[in-house]
């Protein structure tokens, strides 16, 4: 089992930053790559930012120059730095990682639960 922990959303006006974070936990193998996805009202869920153990970083276009994604991987926890935040990037954003549990032979995707990002014009 993986457990993935995401923190650091909330209310922020256009032109702000938020930081958002995200701590792995629980019977973790390896992780190949994690990111964040988000899902806007009446939408669906999108890729916003990966990066890969190796530290190779994916952007939606949308977010490109704005958003920053690192990770610490003795920690296996990610992060999410958004900054000239826009209304359009209000969503709930999701921590996803992609690894082996402990004794497992095929990839697995885990996700948690979710944290608000609102940005107000």
């Amino acid at each position: 089992q993986v457990q993935l922990v995401e923190s650091g959303g909330g209310l922020v006006q256009a032109g702000g930053s938020l930081r958002l974070s995200c701590a792995a936990s629980g019977n973790i193998f390896s992780i190949n790559a994690m990111g964040w996805y988000r899902q806007a009202p009446g939408k669906q869920r999108e890729l916003v930012a990966t990066i890969t153990s190796g530290g190779n970083t994916d952007y939606a276009d949308s977010v490109k120059g704005r958003f920053a994604i690192s990770r610490d991987n003795a920690k296996n926890t990610v992060y999410l730095q958004m900054n000239s935040l826009k209304p359009e990037d209000t969503a709930v954003y999701y921590c996803n990682a992609v690894g082996y549990t402990v004794g497992s032979i095929r990839v697995g995707n885990f996700w948690g639960q979710g944290t608000q990002v609102l940005v107000s014009a």
